[in-house]
C-alpha cells in the first residue's frame, strides 16, 4: 500500500464513530473539527480545483457526517477533496499527547558543510537559515513558474538520490506524488516531512525513509477556523499553533 493508503489506515481506526463537527474551505487552507474539539488542517492547491459556482462537488453537508466519511476521500484524484481527507487525518493523528520537541525543524537535524540537500517544496526562510551550513541546496517545485535557482520538480530523479538530507513538503500527500519521492530519499541521512500539512504519526511513517516529522498542534480551535475562513495562509494560522516535531527514526 502506498503512504496515503497508511494513512487512511491509520485515520480509520481512531475514527470510529466521530462524526464533523465543522468544515471551512479556504483559499489557503481547508480545516476539519470533530465533535471532540480536534482540528486538523490541509493546504488548498488552488490550480486543483474545479471551476464552476460549487467549487467543492462532493457529498453535503459535510457537517454531522462521520468522520470516515471524509477520511474516504483519499480515493478521489481532486486535490480539495484530498485535502479535507489529509484535514481529517490530522485531526485524528495530531494528537496533544504525543512526545512532541517544539520548536523549528532546522534546529532537530545536525548539519554538516558537505552536506547536499534536498528540499521538495520552496521553503523560502529556511533556505536562508541553512544555506550558511552546507554545500548545497537544490530545490524541487511544482509550480509554472520556477524562480531562480529553483529546479523542475521532474529534475529531482536525478538529484534527490544523491542528497544528503531530504526536507520534503507534506502537500506531497495531497497531490499524490508522496510515494514517487520518498522512493528517491531511500538513502538520504534525514528525511523531514515538513509543513503545516504534516501528519503526525510515527506508527505510519515507521516503515519510510522519512526520520522526522516537523508540523504543528493546534492550541486555537477557533482561531485557526476564523483564519482558514479568512483565506488566512501560515502567518495567520501561526498564532493559533505550535510548531511541533516528531522523531521517527532513529528513536
Amino acid at each position: 500500500m502506498g503512504l496515503r493508503d497508511n494513512l487512511k489506515a491509520a485515520a480509520l481506526e481512531l475514527a470510529g464513530q466521530l462524526q464533523v463537527r465543522d468544515v471551512r474551505m479556504g483559499l489557503g487552507y481547508s480545516a476539519v473539527q470533530l465533535e471532540n474539539g480536534q482540528l486538523g488542517v490541509a493546504f488548498n492547491f488552488l490550480d486543483g480545483i474545479g471551476g464552476g459556482c460549487s467549487v467543492y462537488a462532493g457529498p453535503r453537508p459535510l457537517v454531522g457526517r462521520p468522520a470516515m466519511d471524509l477520511l474516504n476521500l483519499f480515493d478521489s484524484d481532486n486535490a480539495l477533496e484530498s485535502a479535507l481527507a489529509l484535514a481529517c487525518t490530522n485531526a485524528l493523528l495530531n494528537t496533544p499527547d504525543q512526545p512532541y520537541s517544539e520548536g523549528p525543524s532546522i534546529t532537530q537535524l545536525d548539519f554538516q558543510s558537505a552536506d547536499r540537500v534536498g528540499m521538495v517544496g520552496y521553503f523560502a526562510p529556511i533556505v536562508n537559515e541553512i544555506l550558511p551550513h552546507v554545500a548545497a541546496i537544490e530545490i524541487f517545485e511544482r509550480q509554472s513558474q520556477l524562480g531562480k535557482g529553483i529546479r523542475s520538480f521532474e529534475e529531482a530523479a536525478d538529484i534527490l538520490p544523491q542528497c544528503d538530507i531530504a526536507l520534503v513538503t507534506s502537500t506531497c500527500i495531497i497531490n499524490n506524488t508522496i510515494d514517487q519521492v520518498l522512493a528517491l530519499v531511500e538513502q538520504c541521512r534525514e528525511v523531514v516531512m515538513l509543513g503545516t500539512s504534516t501528519p503526525m504519526s510515527k506508527v505510519v511513517f515507521a516503515d519510510t525513509p522519512v526520520t522526522l516529522l516537523s508540523g504543528i498542534a493546534v492550541n486555537d480551535a477557533r482561531g485557526v477556523l476564523q483564519a482558514v475562513s479568512e483565506a488566512g495562509g501560515t502567518p495567520a494560522i501561526r498564532p493559533y499553533t505550535d510548531k511541533v516535531n516528531l522523531r521517527v527514526f532513529p528513536e
